[in-house]
């Protein structure tokens, strides 16, 4: 499908968007306008990288069950590496399997090709915070019955963005986890969470985003820019987080972390296999580096001989 055809993507009714794929329903308002208006440059710049390598001879993903859309990272990364996506997995270098849902059934792939995120097969926030814990070695998540004092409840499901702070103990509601309330709070009143982009266990570099703390669990930042890994994290927390991610058989895809202030211990609170970005609070500059980047170490990603890190044992 191609990317002009973005806009098909999606429902409009009494003033409400519905993304087709996903169920999600956001109300069009002016601060929903405002970031598809201020996103528009950045997808002009790939749509420009993308007609540039039409014709070149570069790596050629095929991606099943759905090809993605210009808001997602990939989109963006693929393009700034002169990559292209494939019609057939017999004209594909390697297989993406690219499922926009928290649960997903195994997806059949030709024999013998060379495989991105198959056997990522749940990142629902329970399944995340057991394996959080089993590779951290400390919880995340809490039993609200027999927990009192404030915890955060959020949906189960990817993208929901519905966290609150309540009290408990309380009865625990069906299709909703319950956590400790990280205190990764940064002055000034905002919070920060580092989006970790991750390939093979790698990352390249952390996005910084900053909100108010009354708007910690929303989907919008008030600032965003990134650094180097090294400087906000420790090799020994690389590699904590890349011993997470194969044990979430994660290839791709963009980890959510919190620094807790109190203990300075991380926190992976969201796994995306198939993460947005980058931030749209993030200046276009930055924005554009950030994916020659992540282009960058995509690549090197691929020319993986033998491709261990791309592929699971069944």
């Amino acid at each position: 499908m191609h990317s002009a055809l973005w806009w098909r993507d999606f429902e409009f009714q009494d003033g409400i968007v519905t993304v087709k794929k996903t169920g999600a329903r956001l109300p069009l308002e002016p601060g929903l306008i405002g970031e598809v208006l201020a996103w528009f440059p950045f997808y002009f710049t790939v749509e420009g990288w993308r007609l540039k390598t039409a014709a070149q001879a570069g790596p050629r993903i095929w991606f099943t069950p759905d090809r993605p859309r210009p808001w997602y990272l990939i989109w963006s990364v693929l393009h700034a590496a002169g990559a292209r996506i494939a019609d057939s997995p017999a004209d594909a270098d390697a297989v993406f399997v690219f499922d926009d849902c928290t649960t997903c059934t195994p997806i059949p792939v030709p024999p013998g090709a060379r495989v991105i995120n198959r056997d990522c097969q749940s990142i629902a926030k329970s399944h995340v915070a057991r394996v959080f814990e089993q590779c951290f070695g400390y919880s995340l998540a809490i039993d609200p019955e027999g927990w009192s004092g404030p915890m955060v409840e959020k949906s189960e499901i990817n993208g929901a963005h519905d966290g609150r702070i309540i009290r408990g103990p309380c009865i625990a509601k069906p299709g909703h986890v319950y956590q400790r309330v990280i205190d990764n709070s940064v002055g000034n009143g905002l919070v920060e969470d580092l989006r970790c982009p991750t390939m093979a266990g790698r990352i390249p570099l952390v996005l910084r985003k900053r909100r108010r703390v009354e708007h910690r669990f929303l989907n919008s930042n008030d600032e965003v820019d990134y650094a180097e890994t090294s400087s906000v994290l420790t090799a020994a927390e690389q590699d904590q987080l890349a011993r997470f991610t194969q044990a979430m058989k994660l290839d791709w895809g963009g980890l959510d972390v919190l620094r807790d202030r109190e203990d300075g211990r991380l926190y992976v609170v969201d796994v995306n296999k198939t993460d947005m970005g980058p931030p749209i609070a993030m200046r276009l500059t930055d924005k554009v580096e950030v994916t020659r980047r992540l282009a960058e170490a995509f690549l090197d990603y691929l020319r993986q001989t033998p491709p261990t890190a791309l592929t699971h044992a069944s």
